[in-house]
């Protein structure tokens, strides 16, 4: 049992990647940023009417953050690497709390992007204005008229009032974007304290050194980059073969030619070779020397930790 719970802090601990992860993290926001900028000068349009003003609001905020978080999901590798481990070994080789941290890790990567939005949504304000403006009790102004009511107060963010209701409807714009930037920052903060405290346990729980986590970190870029311009090269080599079986001759440049001749391809991988590099994959120890990856798992000719092949292959995630 505390092998395990070892083993489920080594997967946190180790799910949270290196800083390019954190410079993507900044791209993202950044875009999103822009994104929301050019939503708010472009498509924001507040209906000013009852009822659809708070529809309104709400969608301009929540519906392009759930979007961003759906892609979010979808262009994590992890999403399709459980997905492949799922299909493959099936989920009795996952403990409960390793698969709840994956999914963190996958759904806090994502939320980047839409926590973005939400937050300069509700620093700039007008969502918010238009959301609750028709919900601010008449009775709550000093001297507001009366035989006014949430008609009206709904037609604030479009500044279409009558002019005995202009200071009104400043101050109804001033309160609700106070309080929109105050959730706003609230927001910030909350998301900042759980960054804070999760690279705190990361640090504290790894069974890493901090180079080795770095050198990690590089093969993994590194195996990645490699793997795809090799993958890349092989497919076109092997198609060039096939065409040339089908039409005889194949119409390459100088460069394709020289790829054909320098490297020679008589085949492709069998499916159980692309199956056993394909899924979830922590790092893990063989004998005391270390296994970067499910392709240097592979390369080494390790095979899983339980009594068969495909059984308990990943220690720390074995129920």
């Amino acid at each position: 049992m505390a092998a395990l719970i070892a083993e489920n802090f080594r997967f946190l601990s180790l799910f949270f990647k290196s800083k390019d992860v954190m410079i993507f993290n900044g791209l993202v926001a950044l875009g999103t940023v822009g994104s929301e900028e050019l939503f708010s000068v472009v498509a924001f349009n507040c209906p000013c009417s009852p009822a659809r003003n708070y529809i309104y609001g709400l969608a301009a905020i929540g519906v392009p953050a759930l979007a961003l978080f759906l892609i979010g999901v979808i262009w994590n590798n992890h999403t399709w690497n459980l997905v492949a481990e799922c299909h493959k070994r099936g989920t009795k080789n996952f403990s409960a709390a390793a698969t709840f941290l994956l999914f963190g890790s996958i759904m806090g990567r994502a939320a980047v992007a839409p926590i973005t939005w939400s937050v300069i949504s509700l620093l700039r304000g007008e969502a918010y204005i238009c959301a609750l403006s028709e919900f601010v009790k008449p009775s709550s102004l000093d001297k507001f008229p009366s035989g006014y009511g949430a008609e009206v107060l709904a037609k604030f963010p479009c500044r279409d009032v009558p002019a005995n209701l202009t200071k009104f409807r400043d101050e109804v714009t001033r309160r609700l974007r106070y309080e929109s930037q105050l959730f706003g920052w609230l927001l910030i903060g909350i998301v900042a304290v759980l960054v804070f405290l999760t690279k705190c346990l990361k640090h504290c729980c790894s069974p890493l050194s901090y180079r080795q986590e770095a050198y990690w970190a590089h093969y993994r870029s590194n195996e990645d980059k490699l793997f795809r311009r090799t993958a890349e090269v092989h497919s076109r080599i092997l198609a060039a073969k096939n065409v040339k079986q089908f039409f005889g001759f194949v119409a390459l440049d100088k460069e394709e030619k020289e790829l054909v001749q320098e490297f020679p391809v008589e085949g492709v991988q069998p499916s159980p070779q692309w199956n056993a590099i394909t899924g979830v994959y922590i790092y893990r120890e063989n004998k005391g020397f270390p296994l970067y990856s499910r392709l240097h798992k592979w390369a080494k000719g390790v095979e899983g930790n339980g009594p068969t092949p495909e059984g308990h292959e990943l220690l720390f995630l074995a129920s």
